[in-house]
């Protein structure tokens, strides 16, 4: 019976394996996450490697308050100091969930499929906001995406949430009155994570008033102004900022906005994680530590924190998985396959339930491929500090599948401090193509090890691993590629050269976004995606996606507009000339 996968395998899921900085007893942990003063300012809540813990605003033993294999992030106080919400995704997805602050049995809140993340609760502490991509008004001029959520009320009770604000209005904060929400913007899918962004999608702080349905713009720096919270009598507002750099806490009066005062100085590491006690005590995160910055301080205070780690399932499962796989490949013999799971690589047989782990690291491969005569794997893997290239091979020669394999050995093919991925080889098999540094598209001989440029970085645009695209041509003397030409940010097809010596012929040239081309078999044709029919923005990069195809030689454009009388008439006599061509060389073997 033939199987996509089924992989069996022993998963040692121990702390001290997966985690790099886990804390035994007495050390002092790092990267606790997500910190939340309580509004009386005695004490903390923080996520510590996917757990809620408490601790002291004076330092000492963390308490667990949420234990849980699921990730839980991100606490959020009530205003009796009573309860916290957070967001879990035990359920599938990131949901909202409350517990009492001494610990206990967490209750869930809200059940969508969308992410939602807990911002605040109400004045009164009946409701938790909170942030997830629900439903977008019809009359929002953003264009519908995930990554711009709506802001939303839910009762601590559970049931129906109501929607606030149909904008984007994240780390929102609510003032005494309910009346009044400060929040952050997000303008488009830019990373949370992302430091020193210069440009208007950069994040600005807002405040909108319920009553009379205002929005009032709070900050004009064009770079990055977020996480602001209001000051205990709420005539200013504290924030993160990166006007000076790196991301400090800043604040202003809410009367002159304009009047911006830097708080604390911390350097090379951004702050995150802004709260504010009742007390003017403020809490924030810099550098995986929590510090402290008491009302009309200067010194931020790092919070001392003992973890003592707790053991929330097994140390070990045994794990069949019938999903998960992030690529794949398949052998030119069509006997086997090899795919990417968890980071590893396995083949398993296209025939039989018989499947072979190939790579067992701690870090992660991908980019699978098999050479031409199907002996070798071809991948890239994130070792030591940068990408690299990797040759496996099957050693012996009576063994031809590597699922029934008993000895492989594995070889470098390109290891330096550049990152290099997404390796292909040549329809020989004697050469190795692949990307450094994300768009430099370079070839090494496998026999001399010899590295030519195909096509070097001014032709393209790398906005994540993967986004780059190119592939040999049949008989291995062109590419295909993606590229940017005449100064647009929209790709185009090219053909060039594989020696790299020729300039790259732009084939599409449609200024519409042109996308992964690919060869017919007999290298007549090119087939690539494109939006330059149907549905499309000018504006943006949203449109339909069609697939459309390239004849690259008169007689196979001909041959394509053929009749069906044409066509079987022209293979009736290629089968003809195919008989008197090998009756021809039978008897010339006679002779």
């Amino acid at each position: 019976m033939r199987r996509f996968y089924c992989i069996v395998f022993l998963l040692l899921v121990s702390s001290s394996q997966l985690f790099a900085q886990s804390a035994a007893p007495g050390d002092h942990p790092l990267w606790m996450r997500y910190p939340a003063i309580s509004p009386d300012g005695s004490t903390i809540a923080f996520e510590y490697q996917g757990d809620i813990y408490t601790v002291p605003t004076a330092g000492g033993r963390a308490t667990a308050i949420v234990t849980h294999e699921a990730y839980d992030f991100n606490p959020i106080w009530s205003p009796d100091g009573k309860w916290i919400a957070y967001a879990s995704d035990r359920s599938g997805n990131f949901d909202v969930f409350i517990v009492p602050s001494s610990g206990g049995i967490s209750k869930q809140l809200t059940i969508h499929t969308a992410n939602e993340i807990p911002a605040c609760f109400t004045p009164n502490g009946d409701s938790v906001l909170f942030s997830a991509d629900r439903m977008v008004d019809a009359l929002d001029a953003q264009f519908p995406s995930s990554a711009l959520p709506q802001l939303y009320e839910v009762s601590v009770n559970g049931g129906m949430p109501r929607q606030l604000l149909t904008t984007p209005a994240q780390n929102a904060q609510l003032d005494k009155s309910g009346n009044r929400i400060l929040y952050q913007d997000r303008k488009g899918y830019e990373n949370d994570w992302r430091k020193h962004e210069m440009a208007s999608i950069a994040r600005d702080v807002w405040v909108y008033d319920r009553t009379t349905k205002h929005y009032t713009k709070l900050t004009t720096f064009i770079g990055e102004d977020r996480n602001p919270v209001w000051s205990p009598d709420e005539s200013e507002v504290y924030y993160l900022c990166e006007k000076n750099g790196s991301f400090n806490v800043w604040k202003f009066p809410l009367a002159h906005p304009e009047q911006t005062v830097q708080v604390t100085s911390f350097e090379k590491h951004p702050v995150r994680f802004l709260s504010v006690a009742q007390t003017g005590t403020l809490a924030f995160g810099f550098n995986g530590e929590i510090y402290t910055l008491p009302a009309g301080g200067t010194a931020p205070v790092k919070v001392s924190i003992e973890i003592t780690p707790t053991e929330k399932s097994n140390s070990t499962k045994f794990s069949t998985l019938t999903s998960g796989a992030t690529e794949f490949a398949v052998s030119p013999n069509g006997k086997e396959f090899a795919f990417v799971v968890r980071g590893d690589i396995f083949v398993t047989s296209m025939d039989y339930d018989i499947t072979k782990r190939i790579t067992n690291t701690p870090e992660q491969e991908r980019d699978v491929t098999f050479s031409p005569d199907g002996r070798s794997l071809l991948y890239a893997g994130e070792r030591g500090d940068s990408w690299k290239i990797y040759e496996m091979k099957i050693e012996h020669k009576d063994e031809p599948y590597f699922y029934a394999s008993t000895t492989l050995k594995e070889e470098p093919i390109v290891a330096t401090d550049r990152e290099t991925f997404q390796p292909h080889y040549s329809p020989d098999g004697k050469e190795v193509a692949y990307l450094e540094e994300r768009t430099n598209l370079k070839v090494i001989d496998l026999k001399t090890k010899k590295i030519r440029t195909i096509m070097d970085s001014t032709h393209s645009y790398s906005y994540e691993d993967g986004d780059q695209w190119y592939q040999w041509s049949p008989d291995g003397k062109w590419f295909l590629v993606q590229f940017i030409d005449h100064g647009r940010w929209s790709n185009e097809v090219g053909l060039i050269d594989a020696e790299g010596k020729g300039p790259i012929v732009n084939l599409t040239n449609s200024g519409y976004d042109d996308t992964h081309p690919m060869w017919s078999r007999d290298g007549k044709m090119m087939y690539w995606f494109s939006d330059r029919e149907g549905l499309h923005s000018h504006g943006s990069s949203q449109g339909e996606i069609d697939v459309f195809g390239m004849f690259l030689t008169q007689s196979a454009y001909d041959r394509f507009r053929m009749t069906r009388e044409e066509f079987d008439l022209a293979r009736q006599a290629e089968k003809e000339r195919e008989g008197k061509d090998t009756t021809a060389t039978k008897t010339a073997t006679k002779e």
